[in-house]
Parts: structure tokens; C-alpha cells; sequence
């Protein structure tokens, strides 16, 4: 391995190298949970899915959503009509459509060949009826388009299941595509809010039409069903009028700011409310910016989302807050509440490679469902209730799966657990699961969206499932933002459609990630310890679980309401030793006293008396480190193993460790005076062992400026950080 970094050094300038750790050996702070745990919960989440949707189809299909209070069908017009929230009913089955691959990813393939059976012969869509354009994209297009999908799939495999299907699905989707597109018919590009199915929108009996408004994710969230159905029809036009609402909002951001608003005239393309955040109104907008470049291979879908991303972390994102700030001074926060929409920006970041933010705004999160059981609607910057609605959103389960997914911390796991235990126990009725009306009573509303079945359910069993007990490859298809599945082969497999290749703004230049996806699993394996690190300043961010007012006891107060090996792995790493008592209280080994529970805080345990002090020293353990080759045609897949240093910074403590360029000094020995210290400067250096005293080495290199060392020779690769003279991180 050493041989291969001395002899390819020749354009080991040309390369970004991640320095990072290699945590294999790292010791796990939260309790890994077994095999029979997960398969128990994902047990569970299949009983919980089988109620809902065996609830559906009972009592209220054909009908589009269940009533879980009443046991019968919602049906628009026959219902009291509840405004735009009904704009997402169309008499077309909504919930059976949005459900299908859910049954797939269930391993549910029986049910789902019946379901797509009843959606190809009783399904209509030519529906005398208005609708949302955004709702009946993301849930009846795409659940078309990845029922679609899913039964190709599964006919190709030949194993007995769909062999009767001919694309059924894939015309169905092309039908509703077509009766979508009149919306576009404006003068902006940017298309009409609400379409009705029939009539489509300038008819006179349409009944719409008269709008002037949409909101930014309205009009920026349909370019993955829009091209998949272009590249799986063949029919161009979708792709094209999906992009050409994703160049006006592109064209119409705040230049200053690079910050788009949340609603926006259709016809001028004005902006009429000017607030900026990644909430309600805007989020799929970003979301899918950078899904889009994964699923279709654009670059320019990547460089207008980098542009977003570095505004949003530079004016939006307060860490663990996300705040709302108007677009045109985006130094001033425009509310102090934030949305439960916001819940799948942590998700959004994992598949940027962002983790720290993600696991802060995560650990908020959670910190606000712990205290309230469910995130509600809204929530002050305080973390009270603002809304107190919850409608069994699913964004606050997305973010759990993509964090577990990247980081392998069995805290997700719990998490993951928490919500499943609290939809049994506060959301469950006998005709389903019903979305709670205030968060603070705990009262129910009689609605089953049809997003539960489509996202909850599949992000919790894809939670506690590994790859090889799934149906599918799941690391081969790109969620929607309604957790359909569409192929990523769609940018290979299939052309784009014309005009469709741009050239997008200048990449963001401090940032060597923006055109990389780095592995989480190479990046991160097994390593808990890191996102932990992260958690624990939040630990207590609400108050839910932080020490109890003072009391004539005297003595340090632990926390155990997470998991109970968690205090004593704390009081170990002080020296101090905790073993079990006969009367199964826990007490300090040297002189037993006690712990006694706090009468005023369950879960907290307070130590009366401290002793036996550990003065022996550990030795300390040796943690590997990684070299990874981040930049094309590398691209992570390059991991060099390597020692670490005895001094500088602390590797395993950094997110990506040191990331940047790498120069090789001049002389390679670093034994002189550096003839490229200009051109070391702010960059990675690389320096041979031998010929002079390995300290002289390091400090000629971080007078240079460089911000990391690899020291190599033919046996072995050390590696450490060295903190930079200049003030901002590396």
C-alpha cells in the first residue's frame, strides 16, 4: 500500500484527499441492539402497517383516504369541505395508489399485485374535479411511476408475480401527465396551482384558473416525476416544462442572498412573500435540486443546490435551529417558530455529506418529540407549541433512517423505536391510525393522510432492515419526496430530453465536496462515538430530562432515561467504579452507599457519595487513521490505512477529519528550507520519513501554512492534523 502512494505520486497534486478516522476499534457508546431486537420491530412496524392499511382498504376504499374515527372513506363533496387540505382528493384511490411500492418494500408481493390490479380496472382519472398540481404529482403520478417500476421489476425476475402486467401503470402515469401539463400554460413557465382533471384549467368549466399564486415547492417539486416519465415514455415534454419552472425560480432568487421565497406570481413571476427558509413552502425545492442531479445526471441540478445550500448554512441555518429570514436581508429572522416540515432537512444534508448540522438539527428534533411525544406543526424558537396539530408527518422518521443509514449509531435505533412506540400508543384507534388535532391533549382527528402509508411505513422497515432482507437493491433508486422509488439507471438507461445539459454557476470554490458524495460506510464504520460527540450539547435543549431543582442532598446528578449503561460508561471514563447492590439499588464500589431516585424527576439518580478514584493509568488505545482520494476518478473508493500523530489535532473528534488539496513538499524530505511554501500553503503536504528529525519536518511544513501532514515511506502512511495559523477551520 505504501509502495502504491510513493509511486503514484507523480499526480498526487491532482488529488482531494479526505484525512479522516478509521473507527473499527472504536468503542461503541450507545447499546448496539441484536439482530432479534430489529427483526422483533420490524415485525411490529409490518403488524402496525397491515392495521392501516388493511383499515383503508375495509372501510374506506375506493374512496381516496381513511377516516380512522369514523371507519369510512373520505370522499370530496360528501365531507365537509376543509379548503386546501381537500385539494389533494381526487376520486382516484389516492391512498391505494401512494401505498403500492410500499408493499413491495414490505415484501408484501402479493398484495401488491392485487393492489395493482384494482388500480388498472377501477381507477379512473378523467375526474370532474379541481386538485393540487404539486399534491397529485407527488402522490398519484409518482406512486404510479413506482408502482410502475416495481411490477417491471418484479415481471422481469420471472418468478411468478406480474407476469400478466404490459405497463398498465406507465400509461396510467402518462395519462395523468398529460392532464397536469395545462397547468403550465403561463406566461412565466411556472405552472397554475390547481388543474382540474377534466377540464384542465382555461376552460370555462373548470373552475380554476384564477389563480395568481403558487408557493416555490409547488412549482419547483416536479422535476423527478416529470422526467421519469419522460425518459420511461419517451414523451419529452414533461422534462421540459418541469425544467423550465426550475429555470424561472432559479432566475428569480435574491442575487444578493442566492435565497428564493416562498410564494411567487405565476404570471410576472414576482415574488409575493419574501420569507426564506426550508420549511413549509419551499422545502422540496431543495430537495429536489439535488435529487434531480443524482437521478438524472445534470450538473447543473448540483451547482444551483450548492448555491442554495452555501446561503442557507451561511443565513438560515443557526445550529440546531433553522430559521426563517427574509430573502432580500437575510440577517433579519422574519419568525420566531419553526414548522414540522423541516424535519426532512437533516435527511437532505446526510445526502449532501453534511452530517454535523444534520445531527444537531436532528437531536433538536427529537429533543421537541420527547417533550411533546410528536413534533408538532409548529414550534417556537423556545420549543413550545405554536401549531399543535400533527397529521402523522413522516419527515421526522426520514431524517432518522438517512442518519442511522450514514453514521451506523445505534441511537437512531431508538429513535426509530420511540416513534413506533408512540404511534401505538397515542395515534392508534380501531380503524387505523388517526392524526392527533393538538399534541398538548392528545385528542384525535378523524384523518389518515395517504403520506403515512407511503413514507412512514417504508423509512421505519427500512429502518431495522438490513439490504439482504429486502426485496430490492434499495442503494439503486432515488426517494421522491413522497418516498416513491425511481431508478437512478434513468440517467444512464435513457437519454435526457433536448436541452436538457447546461451549463450551471461556478461551484461554490471553498468547499472540495460539492461535486462528491463520499461513502458514510467508508467515512464513518460503525463509528457511533462521532454523532454522540455531537448529541450531547443537546442534550437537555428542551429541559426534558435535565436535573432537577437543587435539594438538601449534595452530590452529582446522572442521567439514565436514554439507556441505562450510559452513566456508568460516564462515571468510568472519571475513574469511578459503580457495582450492583443486594437490594438492587446501584452504589459507589468502595463504600456502597447508594443511589436513591430523585422524587422529582424520573430516570435521574443522584450519588450521595463519591469514591474509589482509578489512579491506574489506561493504556491508551491506538485508533487507526484513513487517507481517502475524495476526487474523480477515485471518488472514496481509495482508503489508504494510516498512524496517527502524537500531537496536532484530534482526528476522531472532526467530522471529515482535515479535508483538502495535497502538495508534495519540495524538497520531498522536508530536511531544508520548503522551495514550494507558497504552493504548500492552506494545502495538505506530503513528506518522505528519514534524512532529519521527524519534529524538524512538521514544524518546516506548519510554518509553510500547510493544514495536515502525510508522512510516507515504502512500509507505512502517518498521517496527522496540524491546527492552521489562519483563523477558520479546516
Amino acid at each position: 500500500m505504501g509502495e502504491r502512494v510513493v509511486s503514484d505520486m507523480g499526480v498526487f497534486e491532482k488529488w482531494v484527499l479526505l484525512v479522516s478516522a478509521l473507527c473499527t476499534v472504536c468503542p461503541l457508546q450507545v447499546r448496539s441492539m441484536s439482530k432479534e431486537e430489529k427483526s422483533k420491530i420490524r415485525d411490529q412496524i409490518v403488524e402496525m402497517f397491515d392495521h392501516a392499511y388493511g383499515s383503508y382498504m375495509k372501510y374506506a376504499y375506493p374512496a381516496d383516504e381513511l377516516m380512522p374515527l369514523s371507519c369510512r372513506g373520505r370522499v370530496r363533496g360528501l365531507e365537509p369541505n376543509r379548503g386546501d387540505i381537500d385539494d389533494s382528493l381526487g376520486k382516484f384511490s389516492l391512498t391505494l395508489i401512494d401505498t403500492l411500492d410500499t408493499l413491495v418494500v414490505l415484501n408484501k408481493l402479493e398484495e401488491f399485485e392485487a393492489g395493482v390490479r384494482r388500480v388498472v380496472q377501477e381507477v379512473r382519472l378523467d375526474n370532474d374535479v379541481v386538485v393540487s398540481v404539486f399534491e397529485t404529482n407527488i402522490r398519484v403520478l409518482g406512486g404510479l411511476l413506482g408502482a410502475h417500476v416495481m411490477a417491471d421489476m418484479l415481471r422481469k425476475r420471472a418468478e411468478g408475480h406480474m407476469a400478466w402486467y404490459r405497463d398498465e401503470l406507465l400509461h396510467m402515469a402518462r395519462e395523468l401527465g398529460h392532464r397536469l401539463l395545462p397547468a403550465f400554460n403561463t406566461t412565466s413557465g411556472l405552472p397554475y396551482p390547481r388543474v382540474n382533471l377534466r377540464h384542465g384549467v382555461l376552460s370555462p368549466l373548470s373552475r380554476t384558473g384564477t389563480e395568481s399564486d403558487t408557493c416555490t415547492a409547488c412549482a419547483g417539486t416536479m422535476i423527478l416525476e416529470f422526467a421519469a416519465l419522460s425518459r420511461l415514455s419517451g414523451e419529452s415534454v414533461f422534462e421540459e416544462q418541469a425544467r423550465r419552472a426550475l429555470d424561472v425560480l432559479w432566475e428569480k432568487r435574491q442575487r444578493g442572498s442566492d435565497l428564493v421565497g416562498t410564494v411567487i406570481n405565476i404570471h410576472n413571476g414576482d415574488w409575493v412573500r419574501r420569507d426564506s427558509g426550508v420549511g413549509a413552502g419551499i422545502d422540496s425545492y431543495y430537495e429536489y435540486l439535488m435529487k434531480a442531479y443524482i437521478l438524472l445526471g445534470d450538473d447543473v441540478y448540483l451547482e444551483r443546490f450548492n448555491t442554495h445550500y452555501a446561503a442557507i448554512m451561511k443565513y438560515i441555518s443557526q445550529p440546531p435551529l433553522l430559521l426563517s429570514v427574509h430573502m432580500h436581508n437575510p440577517t433579519v429572522s422574519v419568525r420566531s417558530w419553526m414548522d414540522s416540515l423541516l424535519a426532512f432537512f437533516p435527511g437532505l444534508q446526510v445526502l449532501r455529506g453534511d452530517l454535523k448540522p444534520a445531527i444537531e438539527t436532528h437531536e433538536m428534533l427529537y429533543q421537541v418529540t420527547k417533550q411533546h411525544k410528536f413534533l408538532p406543526e409548529a414550534f417556537t424558537t423556545e420549543f413550545r407549541v405554536h401549531w399543535g396539530q400533527h397529521p402523522l408527518r413522516p419527515e421526522f422518521a426520514e431524517s432518522t433512517y438517512f442518519l442511522y443509514k450514514a453514521t451506523g449509531d445505534p441511537h437512531y435505533l431508538g429513535v426509530g423505536r420511540s416513534i413506533v412506540e408512540k404511534l401505538n400508543t397515542h395515534a392508534r384507534v380501531p380503524c387505523g391510525f388517526a392524526a392527533v388535532q393538538d399534541v398538548r391533549t392528545g385528542t384525535h382527528e378523524d384523518r389518515m393522510d395517504s403520506f403515512f402509508l407511503a413514507e412512514m411505513f417504508k423509512y421505519l422497515y427500512l429502518l431495522f432492515s438490513e439490504k439482504s432482507e429486502l426485496p430490492i437493491d434499495i442503494d439503486h433508486y432515488v426517494f421522491t419526496t413522497e418516498a416513491h422509488l425511481l431508478p437512478v439507471s434513468l440517467s444512464t438507461a435513457l437519454s435526457p430530453c433536448r436541452h436538457n445539459r447546461t451549463n450551471g454557476p461556478p461551484a461554490v470554490e471553498d468547499d472540495l465536496f460539492t461535486h462528491s458524495c463520499p461513502s458514510a460506510q467508508t467515512l464513518f464504520p460503525n463509528n457511533p462515538s462521532f454523532a454522540k460527540t455531537i448529541r450531547d450539547s443537546y442534550k437537555y435543549l428542551t429541559g426534558a430530562g435535565a436535573a432537577p431543582p437543587s435539594s438538601p442532598i449534595r452530590g452529582i446528578e446522572l442521567p439514565l432515561h436514554d439507556n441505562g449503561m450510559e452513566p456508568m460508561e460516564f462515571l468510568k471514563s472519571m475513574g469511578i467504579s459503580l457495582t450492583p447492590l443486594s437490594d438492587g439499588s446501584v452504589g459507589v464500589s468502595s463504600s456502597g452507599s447508594p443511589l436513591e431516585p430523585s422524587s422529582s424527576q424520573n430516570g435521574v439518580y443522584r450519588v450521595k457519595l463519591i469514591a474509589e478514584v482509578t489512579t491506574e493509568e489506561e493504556e491508551e488505545a491506538v485508533v487507526p487513521l484513513a487517507v481517502q482520494i475524495i476526487s474523480p476518478p477515485f471518488l472514496g473508493r481509495t482508503v489508504l490505512t494510516a498512524g496517527p500523530a502524537k500531537f496536532g489535532m484530534d482526528l476522531t473528534k472532526q467530522e471529515h477529519g482535515v479535508k483538502g488539496s495535497v502538495v508534495r513538499s519540495v524538497p520531498f524530505s522536508a530536511c531544508s528550507v520548503l522551495e514550494n511554501a507558497v504552493e504548500l500553503h492552506g494545502r495538505v503536504g506530503v513528506a518522505l520519513r528519514g534524512d532529519c528529525m521527524f519534529a524538524a519536518k512538521a514544524r518546516r511544513l506548519q510554518e509553510a501554512g500547510v493544514i495536515g501532514i502525510i508522512f510516507i515511506d515504502p512500509l507505512q502512511v502517518q498521517v496527522q492534523g496540524l491546527i492552521p495559523h489562519r483563523s477558520h477551520d479546516h
